[in-house]
């Protein structure tokens, strides 16, 4: 009886019938079990990622070195206009084990922050350390803050010397066990330096997918991604990169992908256009490597968040005067070419960093200001997972103001999904890309009962 089943079975499925057969009272020899291996071997994969900042080469670079890629396959970065040119160029790139509010985000901060040091290492990052944290209160000429604080036995070897002006109460907030920082620009490019000709990044705006009749009834499988070459002269025309799955993550404009899967899943976003500012290295000194996060400072609107870099810069951000962009301007394009800082808030910051920081109110000198986005859902959580009724298609978007922070765990998990069918790593069921889709949209063409689809008819 086994003998016949498996060879019906065979005619479908050789792999199977061999099954079946081993599982007799003769075991299979080593080399049978070397051939089922080779005949079940998967063919070459080509994926394609949407998308050139940590997130998306985050996502890229755990494909590539997963053990279950198969050989031969193609991993292609479409990037608009150059990796880590949005967020990823612009971010503060601080990182907190413990800071989550105990949810659903919570595993993404904690694996995401025991991932970076060994991450930072293998690729060669040299902007990763642990650095402790400092609550300051915004304060007045003769509170005297900074100077109690140096008399502190606690807070006294955490005190930076630039912090240095009038300054209210300052507390602990980390010191450097469960906090730490990477300038993610570096990060971005030494994933994809490591990675080598693993990855190939393509320079142009994603125009949608092409697609074929899927494995369900009323389904669609990705076979293309479409998307017009990035081309100063306005003339390049569409081109297809052949493609068995994409992972849409392009962080604000990843809203986009609404049209491109016909309705099946639909992403609310917000863009949260923010201004930040870096200063120069001191020339004559060594900038300690102390973060603040501050109070509210009502003088200049700010609650400034302050992060002295390896190299002797201090960026800053929590400028406050944020835009809010919309989802139709996100799909739009809105600020992915040109994301200007806010002039007015650049003086804000300025004056209100001065005021804590004599050494920089003195000789002080900006060497940068710029503006970046956060993709923002309305529930705070990220879009990770499959796209309903649309084999190979994924989200990995809105990671709101954590998306440096998450990225290892994020790409690790995402790639879990692409290659293995599930994540391992992270319980993704929170973030459903699907979760503010009507039931009876989610998924390709076709039927739906509940939103699943069932053809043509019920």
């Amino acid at each position: 009886m086994q003998l016949r089943f498996a060879a019906r079975s065979a005619k479908a499925s050789p792999i199977i019938a061999l099954l079946l057969i081993g599982s007799s009272t003769s075991p299979l020899s080593s080399h049978a079990f070397s051939s089922l291996s080779m005949s079940a071997a998967s063919p070459p994969r080509n994926i394609v990622v949407v998308g050139g900042g940590i997130q998306g080469t985050s996502v890229a670079y755990h494909l590539s070195k997963s053990s279950s890629l198969p050989e031969n396959s193609k991993i292609t970065v479409l990037e608009a206009k150059a990796p880590a040119s949005a967020a990823s160029g612009k971010g503060g790139g601080f990182m907190a084990r413990s800071w989550g509010d105990g949810g659903n985000t919570q595993q993404l901060h904690h694996l995401a922050f025991d991932m970076y040091e060994t991450l930072a290492e293998e690729v060669g990052c040299e902007t990763y350390r642990k650095l402790p944290v400092l609550s300051v209160r915004p304060g007045f000429s003769g509170e005297g803050g900074a100077k109690k604080a140096r008399k502190s036995a606690a807070l006294g070897p955490l005190m930076p010397d630039w912090l240095d002006g009038s300054v209210g109460p300052i507390q602990p907030m980390g010191y450097g066990d469960d906090t730490a920082q990477i300038t993610p620009s570096e990060f971005v490019n030494k994933m994809l330096e490591k990675a080598g000709d693993k990855i190939e990044v393509r320079l142009g705006t994603c125009e949608g997918v092409e697609t074929e009749q899927g494995s369900d009834r009323g389904a669609r499988r990705i076979t293309g991604v479409k998307y017009t070459p990035r081309d100063d002269s306005g003339t390049a025309a569409v081109e297809t990169i052949p493609a068995d799955a994409v992972i849409v993550s392009a962080g604000p404009w990843s809203c986009a992908a609404e049209d491109w899967f016909q309705g099946a899943v639909e992403l609310p976003m917000e863009g949260v256009k923010s201004t930040s500012i870096v200063w120069k290295k001191p020339e004559d000194s060594d900038v300690d490597a102390t973060a603040l996060f501050c109070g509210e400072d009502n003088r200049f609107g700010t609650h400034l968040e302050v992060y002295p870099r390896p190299d002797g810069t201090i960026y800053i951000c929590g400028i406050g005067g944020s835009d809010y962009i919309s989802k139709e301007e996100l799909k739009a394009g809105a600020y992915r070419e040109v994301c200007e800082a806010k002039e007015s808030r650049v003086e804000a910051a300025s004056s209100s960093f001065k005021e804590m920081s004599a050494t920089y109110k003195a000789k002080g000198e900006l060497e940068k200001v710029q503006a970046c986005m956060r993709p923002c859902p309305p529930d705070a959580q990220p879009y990770m997972g499959k796209v309903p009724g649309w084999n190979g298609a994924y989200i990995n978007a809105g990671h709101n103001c954590w998306g440096i922070a998450w990225a290892p765990a994020c790409g690790k998990s995402i790639s879990e999904l692409v290659l293995e069918g599930e994540s391992s790593s992270i319980d993704l069921t929170p973030f459903d890309p699907a979760r503010f889709t009507p039931v009876g949209k989610r998924g390709g063409r076709g039927r739906k009962r509940q939103g699943e689809s069932v053809g043509e008819q019920w």
